[in-house]
């Protein structure tokens, strides 16, 4: 994690990881079910932009990794990675909680 020292950052971070969290746990698998290669790529797209802005880069390398899968449409692959990326976004919160990061 780099998570920059701006402020405005900063106080976004806990809000910005636990959006995550809840719009994977309710949109993750759905997509991996339906096939659905285009909303699992802007899922994944969006979380590479975002993580990127945010410090969170092995995140955003993960959602690079889940766009080539999304492109290819390799469910089997991308399946166990939202399993991933909650629990990334979970030790996030974990270090924000004890860094004090607010």
């Amino acid at each position: 994690m780099n998570i920059p020292d701006d402020p405005f950052i900063r106080e976004l971070l806990p809000e910005f990881v636990d959006t995550w969290i809840q719009d994977l746990n309710e949109q993750y698998a759905l997509y991996i079910r339906e096939k659905n290669g285009a909303e699992l790529y802007r899922l994944a797209h969006t979380i590479k932009g975002s993580c990127f802005q945010f410090g969170l880069n092995e995140i955003a390398e993960l959602g690079i990794t889940i766009m080539g899968m999304a492109k290819e449409a390799d469910f089997d692959k991308a399946a166990p990675m939202g399993e991933k990326l909650i629990n990334y976004f979970n030790d996030v919160k974990t270090f924000i909680v004890e860094n004090n990061i607010t």
